[in-house]
C-alpha cells in the first residue's frame, strides 16, 4: 500500500507577525516548507508528497520544490486548515480510487509550521497504519492541566493520562474520506472549528479507534517569529548538518 505524505500550507499565518507567509519563512536559509517536504522526500516508507498552499502561490511553491522526487503535487488549498485537508482528500481520491474503486493508500497528513519532524516518528506513523485507520503524534504533558471557569481553577487533572498533539497524523484514505463526508453533511460543521483531523475524525467517525504514535519535543510548532529562535537552538544541537 503506498504512503503519501501531505503537506498543509495553505494558512496565512497571522499570529507570526508581518512579512512571507510563515511556511516560506527561512530557518537557516530553507523556508520551513521545505525542511517539511524534505523531510518526507528522505523518508523511506514515503512513496509521494502532496503540497497544500494557498491557491496564488502554488506555481512559485512549485518551482521552489521541482528539485524533490517525490514531489507528487502542489495544488490549492481553502480558507481553513480543514478546506485544504479536503482538497488534499479530492486529489487522492481522484489518484487511488476513481469512479468508486476500493484502492486505499495511508495518508500522513502535516503542518507545515513544523519543520523538524524527524525520520523516527515519519517511520513509526507509516508502520502504525498497518495495525491503526487512523493515529495521532502525542508528546506527554511535563505541566499540570487544569480546568478554569470564571476566572478560577476548577478540576486539577490527572496528568499521566493527558498529551499534546503533533503532527503528522496518519489514516487510511477511506477513513478521512469518510470523515469528511459526514462533516460536509453536518450544517453545524463550521460552526464547530476542528483544530486537526483526528478531531474529525473523533467526531464523525467515533468507532474508529485513534493509536497513539510517540512525538518528540524537537518536533515543535512555529506560531510566533521568537519561535524561529527556538528552531535554530534545536537545529545547532545537529551540528553543520542542520
Amino acid at each position: 500500500m503506498r504512503t503519501v505524505a501531505v503537506v498543509l500550507a495553505g494558512g496565512a499565518g497571522n499570529r507570526f507577525g508581518p512579512g512571507p507567509p510563515k511556511q516560506l519563512q527561512l530557518l537557516r536559509g530553507r523556508t520551513l516548507l521545505d525542511r517539511c517536504v524534505s523531510a518526507f522526500d528522505r523518508a523511506p516508507g514515503v512513496d509521494e508528497v502532496l503540497v497544500v498552499t494557498p491557491a496564488e502561490l502554488t506555481a512559485d511553491v512549485g518551482t521552489q520544490l521541482q528539485g524533490y522526487a517525490k514531489l507528487a503535487a502542489v495544488i490549492g488549498g481553502g480558507a481553513e486548515r480543514t478546506d485544504s485537508t479536503q482538497h488534499a482528500i479530492a486529489w487522492l481520491t481522484a489518484r487511488f480510487a476513481p469512479a468508486g474503486q476500493d484502492e486505499d493508500c495511508k495518508v500522513l497528513v502535516h503542518d507545515a509550521a513544523r519543520p523538524l519532524v524527524d525520520q523516527r516518528i515519519v517511520a513509526d506513523c507509516v508502520s502504525a497504519l498497518d495495525s491503526w485507520d487512523a493515529i495521532g503524534v502525542v508528546v506527554p504533558s511535563a505541566d499540570t492541566i487544569v480546568e478554569i471557569a470564571d476566572g478560577a481553577f476548577g478540576r486539577v487533572l490527572p496528568r499521566d493520562s493527558l498529551a499534546r498533539c503533533q503532527t503528522p497524523q496518519g489514516f487510511r484514505l477511506a477513513v478521512i474520506r469518510r470523515a469528511y463526508q459526514l462533516a460536509a453533511a453536518d450544517p453545524e460543521f463550521t460552526d464547530w472549528p476542528a483544530t486537526d483531523d483526528c478531531g474529525v475524525v473523533r467526531r464523525y467517525l467515533p468507532d474508529i479507534p485513534i493509536g497513539v504514535v510517540r512525538g518528540s519535543e524537537r518536533n515543535i510548532k512555529i506560531t510566533y517569529g521568537s519561535d524561529l529562535a527556538v528552531a535554530e537552538t534545536l537545529l545547532d544541537q545537529d551540528g553543520p548538518a542542520g
